[in-house]
Protein backbone atom coordinates (compact mmCIF):
# COMPACT_ATOMS: atom_id res chain seq x y z
CA UNK A 1 0.00 0.00 0.00
CA UNK A 2 2.63 2.75 1.35
CA UNK A 3 5.94 2.56 -0.75
CA UNK A 4 9.54 1.98 0.38
CA UNK A 5 9.99 5.53 0.79
CA UNK A 6 6.95 6.41 2.79
CA UNK A 7 7.47 3.67 5.12
CA UNK A 8 11.25 4.65 5.83
CA UNK A 9 10.32 8.26 6.87
CA UNK A 10 7.37 6.74 8.53
CA UNK A 11 9.17 4.73 10.51
CA UNK A 12 12.37 6.79 10.60
CA UNK A 13 10.86 10.52 10.42
CA UNK A 14 13.71 13.39 10.07
CA UNK A 15 13.44 16.26 11.64
CA UNK A 16 11.02 15.98 14.05
CA UNK A 17 10.75 18.11 17.21
CA UNK A 18 10.54 21.63 17.94
CA UNK A 19 12.47 24.44 17.51
CA UNK A 20 12.78 26.99 20.14
CA UNK A 21 12.00 30.58 19.21
CA UNK A 22 11.58 29.66 15.25
CA UNK A 23 11.13 32.11 12.70
CA UNK A 24 7.94 30.77 11.74
CA UNK A 25 5.47 28.19 13.07
CA UNK A 26 2.58 26.44 11.14
CA UNK A 27 0.04 24.97 12.48
CA UNK A 28 -2.98 23.13 10.21
CA UNK A 29 -5.20 20.37 11.11
CA UNK A 30 -7.45 18.54 9.00
CA UNK A 31 -10.75 17.79 11.04
CA UNK A 32 -12.17 15.52 8.91
CA UNK A 33 -8.95 12.94 8.93
CA UNK A 34 -7.52 14.49 12.97
CA UNK A 35 -4.58 14.83 11.20
CA UNK A 36 -2.23 17.80 12.88
CA UNK A 37 0.97 19.25 11.58
CA UNK A 38 2.87 21.73 13.13
CA UNK A 39 6.12 23.04 11.20
CA UNK A 40 8.50 24.91 12.68
CA UNK A 41 11.09 27.06 10.83
CA UNK A 42 14.57 28.52 11.26
CA UNK A 43 15.37 30.91 8.63
CA UNK A 44 18.49 33.25 8.60
CA UNK A 45 18.57 37.08 7.70
CA UNK A 46 19.10 36.36 4.20
CA UNK A 47 15.72 34.28 3.91
CA UNK A 48 17.31 30.84 3.74
CA UNK A 49 15.93 28.13 5.57
CA UNK A 50 18.56 26.55 8.13
CA UNK A 51 16.07 24.37 9.96
CA UNK A 52 12.97 22.85 9.85
CA UNK A 53 11.13 20.96 12.14
CA UNK A 54 8.00 19.29 12.45
CA UNK A 55 5.20 17.66 14.71
CA UNK A 56 2.79 15.70 13.66
CA UNK A 57 -0.46 13.63 14.75
CA UNK A 58 -2.10 11.68 12.72
CA UNK A 59 -1.87 8.56 10.27
CA UNK A 60 2.24 7.11 8.97
CA UNK A 61 1.04 9.01 5.68
CA UNK A 62 0.92 12.41 7.27
CA UNK A 63 4.11 11.33 9.45
CA UNK A 64 6.00 10.72 6.40
CA UNK A 65 4.63 13.52 4.37
CA UNK A 66 6.21 16.08 7.17
CA UNK A 67 9.34 15.00 7.31
CA UNK A 68 10.01 14.42 3.33
CA UNK A 69 8.81 18.10 3.13
CA UNK A 70 10.85 19.95 5.89
CA UNK A 71 13.69 17.83 4.24
CA UNK A 72 13.34 18.83 0.79
CA UNK A 73 13.11 23.23 1.92
CA UNK A 74 16.29 23.02 4.61
CA UNK A 75 18.59 24.86 2.99
CA UNK A 76 15.99 26.44 0.05
CA UNK A 77 15.59 30.11 0.28
CA UNK A 78 11.80 30.86 1.16
CA UNK A 79 11.11 31.66 -2.21
CA UNK A 80 12.02 28.19 -3.48
CA UNK A 81 10.15 26.68 -0.09
CA UNK A 82 7.17 28.54 -2.06
CA UNK A 83 7.26 26.12 -4.45
CA UNK A 84 7.33 23.10 -2.85
CA UNK A 85 3.83 21.97 -3.70
CA UNK A 86 1.91 18.70 -2.40
CA UNK A 87 2.69 17.02 -6.04
CA UNK A 88 6.50 17.45 -5.53
CA UNK A 89 6.03 15.95 -1.73
CA UNK A 90 4.11 12.53 -3.48
CA UNK A 91 6.62 12.48 -6.08
CA UNK A 92 9.27 12.32 -3.45
CA UNK A 93 7.56 9.51 -1.42
CA UNK A 94 6.74 7.20 -5.15
CA UNK A 95 3.15 8.08 -4.66
CA UNK A 96 1.06 7.89 -1.72
CA UNK A 97 -2.64 6.09 -2.21
CA UNK A 98 -5.33 8.40 -3.45
CA UNK A 99 -6.73 8.23 0.35
CA UNK A 100 -3.82 9.90 1.60
CA UNK A 101 -2.71 12.73 -0.71
CA UNK A 102 -4.51 15.08 1.36
CA UNK A 103 -1.88 14.60 3.62
CA UNK A 104 0.60 16.04 1.31
CA UNK A 105 -1.77 18.39 0.92
CA UNK A 106 -1.88 19.34 4.41
CA UNK A 107 2.30 19.56 4.37
CA UNK A 108 2.08 21.73 1.56
CA UNK A 109 -0.36 24.23 3.79
CA UNK A 110 1.45 23.81 6.61
CA UNK A 111 5.16 24.98 5.65
CA UNK A 112 2.76 28.02 3.91
CA UNK A 113 1.21 28.29 7.35
CA UNK A 114 5.35 28.87 9.17
CA UNK A 115 6.06 30.73 6.09
CA UNK A 116 3.13 33.38 6.31
CA UNK A 117 3.85 33.42 9.89
CA UNK A 118 7.35 34.45 9.30
CA UNK A 119 6.50 36.88 7.08
CA UNK A 120 4.28 38.33 9.69
CA UNK A 121 6.87 38.59 12.56
CA UNK A 122 9.73 40.24 9.85
CA UNK A 123 6.96 42.67 8.48
CA UNK A 124 7.43 41.14 4.89
CA UNK A 125 6.02 39.85 1.93
CA UNK A 126 6.72 36.71 -0.16
CA UNK A 127 5.22 36.94 -3.22
CA UNK A 128 2.52 34.49 -3.99
CA UNK A 129 2.00 33.71 -0.29
CA UNK A 130 -1.69 34.11 1.03
CA UNK A 131 -2.76 34.14 3.79
CA UNK A 132 -3.81 30.70 5.16
CA UNK A 133 -7.49 30.48 5.47
CA UNK A 134 -8.98 29.14 8.48
CA UNK A 135 -10.42 25.36 9.22
CA UNK A 136 -14.07 26.28 8.57
CA UNK A 137 -13.22 27.92 5.38
CA UNK A 138 -11.56 24.78 4.39
CA UNK A 139 -14.57 23.48 2.11
CA UNK A 140 -13.35 25.54 -1.36
CA UNK A 141 -10.28 23.33 -1.31
CA UNK A 142 -12.06 20.18 -2.65
CA UNK A 143 -10.06 17.23 -2.46
CA UNK A 144 -12.21 15.14 -4.50
CA UNK A 145 -11.22 16.56 -8.42
CA UNK A 146 -7.84 16.34 -9.59
CA UNK A 147 -6.81 19.16 -11.57
CA UNK A 148 -5.63 18.37 -15.03
CA UNK A 149 -2.39 19.07 -16.29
Amino acid sequence: MYSEKVMDHFMNPRNMGEIENASGVGLVGNPKCGDIMKIYLDIDEAGVIRDAKFRTFGCGAAVATSSISTEMIVGKTVQQAMEVTNKHVTEALDGLPPLKVHCSLLAEEAIRSALWDYAQKKGIVIDGLEKPCDDHDHHHHDHDHDDED
